[in-house]
């Protein structure tokens, strides 16, 4: 009866010693995209947008797709680069206060990175009054 317990037990400790090992190789095998978008400000009243891509060998082929909320493709580019730098100027006459979904692929590994701008415009103003002495 000891042997069968001490043999589960070994048998349990070797399944998970074998999970573990699989899940950790699984997730350094396909790190995440190295893509960073950021707003950087106004150009002629118009959001400007950066978008740095640092990859590498496994990461040198990327697809950009801008679409609208309806799913309507207002952009589409591919890029084959290990590491690039690309500013996008947003015509807010055009796009009104439309959500815009930011899409980079890598075609190699199929994973992307999806960003979403939204517009939001708030007027504020302020009044004050103080007494006079």
């Amino acid at each position: 009866m000891k042997r069968i317990i001490r043999n589960k037990r070994i048998l349990v400790i070797a399944f998970l010693t074998m999970f573990t090992a699989s899940m950790t190789a699984a997730a350094t095998e396909n790190p995440a995209l190295p893509v960073e978008f950021k707003y950087t400000g106004k150009l002629n009243n118009q959001p400007v947008f950066l978008l740095n891509v640092t990859g590498n060998e496994a990461h040198n082929n990327y697809v950009i797709n801008i679409r609208d909320s309806y799913g309507n493709v207002l952009y589409w580019e591919n890029i084959k680069a290990e590491s690039f730098s690309k500013k996008f100027l947003f015509n807010t006459n055009e796009i009104g206060n439309e959500k815009l979904f930011f899409e980079v692929t890598s075609r190699n590994t199929k994973q992307s990175v999806t960003y979403e701008i939204n517009r939001h415009i708030e007027t504020t103003e302020e009044l004050s009054v103080k007494e006079v002495k």
